[in-house]
């Protein structure tokens, strides 16, 4: 009897019987993405909505999970940290792997021109797979190219309101 209680207290204190945070995303039917909300052309209101570079991205990571997109306006001292605890999936901030590489998280590969990644919580093989997985249809299909396009090579315009081309 001792020893059948240690084993399932050894399963249930096991790391492989966390719950895997593409299983947690996937039940949820959603990504909760963390983003500065003052941010312009990386995220930024206009008339009382979220719009950008990074809202588009996580539009566009949502599509490819098959899950909505549900951005959460964060300050930036609570975003590291609420990705950390599970209170966001991912945070959108600019953040490249240095900066990533000082809290305990994960992160997906480098994207954009900047060589940005997006951080998440340790030890989630899978959903880093899938993560990594749909910035590379991303880029592959050119849409990643074409945000860069409209939000970064002029943000000036954007911000003011005029549509540039795709």
């Amino acid at each position: 009897m001792r020893l059948t209680t240690g084993l399932l207290l050894a399963v249930l204190i096991s790391p492989w019987a966390q719950a895997e945070l593409i299983d947690e995303v996937n039940d949820r039917g959603e990504l909760r993405i963390a983003v500065l909300a003052d941010t312009p052309p990386y995220t930024f209101k206009k008339d009382e909505h979220l719009t950008g570079f990074e809202i588009e991205l996580g539009q566009a990571l949502a599509q490819e999970l098959d899950v909505r997109a549900e951005f959460i306006e964060t300050p930036a001292q609570e975003l590291l940290p609420g990705v950390e605890n599970g209170k966001y999936d991912i945070a959108l901030n600019q953040s490249n792997a240095e900066q990533a590489s000082q809290a305990p998280l994960d992160t997906s590969h480098p994207y954009s021109r900047q060589s940005l990644v997006i951080p998440f919580q340790k030890d989630n093989p899978a959903f880093e797979s899938a993560l990594n997985n749909a910035l590379q249809r991303i880029m592959d299909d050119g849409r990643l190219a074409a945000m860069e396009r409209k939000w970064l090579e002029n943000p000036v315009q954007q911000v003011a309101g005029e549509q540039l081309a795709p």
